[in-house]
């Protein structure tokens, strides 16, 4: 293999490399709206939301913190059961939506019972973009916002 060979084939490698790093792909672009949580009759709660991604890259929530509760964990619902996940994808271009009798936020063991009208802070957590704080309404126990 002579020179011009090898140093061909290391131009057409690089090339391809930047090109690849410069792909349509675009870091996830996430925005949380329609939050609220329905005022808990008991030690638990749950909170509903929508994760819209307007970036070119899908994302996965992975976990939900607050001062709230030290349980918080993200479920869905299936046949009507309700099972704890490792977390959940946030299409590219798309939407995640947690609502009551589907996918959703669960607080357990609550370290206070939030009142309507006043707010309960959160933070979700994703795979590849930055931590989203959401400060929840709490709304009345039987809030459903798909049925107004």
């Amino acid at each position: 293999m002579n020179r011009r060979t090898v140093l061909a084939g290391v131009l057409a490698l690089t090339t391809g490399l930047t090109l690849a790093g410069c792909s349509s792909d675009s870091k996830p672009e996430l925005k949380v709206v329609g939050a609220f949580m329905p005022q808990p009759v008991s030690d638990m709660a749950a909170a509903f939301l929508v994760v819209e991604n307007s970036g070119g890259t899908a994302d996965r929530l992975t976990s939900v913190t607050s001062p709230l509760s030290d349980d918080v964990t993200i479920h869905e619902t299936k046949n009507q059961t309700m099972r704890k996940v490792t977390s959940f994808e946030v299409p590219a271009g798309g939407e995640l939506d947690l609502e009551r009798g589907g996918n959703h936020i669960m607080f357990m063991k609550l370290k206070q019972k939030p009142k309507q009208g006043e707010k309960v802070s959160m933070e979700l957590h994703f795979e590849k973009a930055d931590p989203i704080k959401v400060d929840l309404p709490v709304k009345e126990t039987t809030h459903n916002p798909k049925k107004q």
